[in-house]
């Protein structure tokens, strides 16, 4: 079981920047397509991003594309997204979790971390 842990969460304002990392234990985090969610108060849990298990496909949501750029260094067992040109609707609680069983990017659900709260003031 890969466990994972986010960090970089922050205040920001809008049109700032902040990076979020995933650090993840166990020697197989290499085998996993890595999504980032997040959840707003009172809303939806939404998909943010992903990256497959190799790095070389990536998905995003119409919301982030364009300001977010996610991606991986297998090496380190670590997951970034780096969150450009912030907005005060980007705030929420910041979730990565694991993915595998289809294809690059897709299957079931296994790991999630605790979240990491992204605040963007206006």
């Amino acid at each position: 079981q890969v466990q994972l842990v986010e960090s970089g969460g922050g205040l920001v304002q809008a049109g700032g920047s902040l990076r979020l990392s995933c650090a993840a234990s166990g020697r197989t985090f290499s085998m996993y397509a890595i999504y980032w969610f997040r959840q707003a108060p009172g809303k939806e849990r939404e998909f943010v991003a992903a990256i497959s298990w190799s790095g070389a496909t990536t998905d995003y949501s119409d919301s982030v594309k364009g300001r977010f750029t996610i991606s991986r260094d297998n090496a380190k067992n670590t997951m970034y997204l780096q969150m450009n040109s912030l907005k005060p609707e980007d705030t929420a609680v910041y979730y990565c979790a694991t993915r595998k069983g289809v294809g690059p990017m897709g299957g079931d659900f296994g790991s999630w971390g605790q979240g990491t709260q992204v605040t963007v003031s206006s």
